[in-house]
């Protein structure tokens, strides 16, 4: 398998990742978890996605197309709105962190999973992903 039909496919399953962790988290009646995630994080986290998604498809479709400079700034563009992406995706997974104290509340589950083992496989797999993103780019790849 080329490395290129693995970039297009960590691209597929990069957009899965934003769709449902927006889909999971969006609801006004919580999602599972031991903290509540803000929406400022979650917006963050679906509008960068969204947006990296589309100037990273641009720079894999349209490279051809494009002069080399103007290729370049998309590729690094795209590469910065995922990390951005995996950051905030990281900071979202900090709702499982076990919480201590007095008033500390237990955690809720939700019909997705039972505990964080899905929100920890989207999103370290994310970050592996867009390492693997960094690596094709760097190395020219795609």
């Amino acid at each position: 398998m080329s490395t290129e039909v693995i970039v297009y496919v960590l691209t597929a399953l990069a957009a899965l990742v934003i769709v449902l962790t927006r889909l999971r988290l969006g609801r006004d009646d919580g999602a599972a978890g031991r903290v509540h995630v803000g929406r400022l994080l979650l917006n963050i986290h679906t509008g960068s996605g969204a947006t990296a998604l589309v100037v990273w498809l641009v720079f894999l479709v349209g490279g051809g197309s494009m002069s080399d400079n103007a290729a370049g700034v998309v590729g690094i563009l795209a590469l910065a709105l995922w990390w951005v992406v995996v950051v905030a995706g990281l900071l979202i997974l900090v709702r499982w962190l076990p919480s201590r104290g007095k008033h500390a509340a237990t955690g809720t589950e939700d019909t997705w999973s039972d505990g964080p083992g899905l929100s920890v496989l989207a999103h370290v797999g994310m970050l592996v992903g867009v390492g693997v993103f960094t690596w094709a780019y760097l190395t020219s790849v795609v």
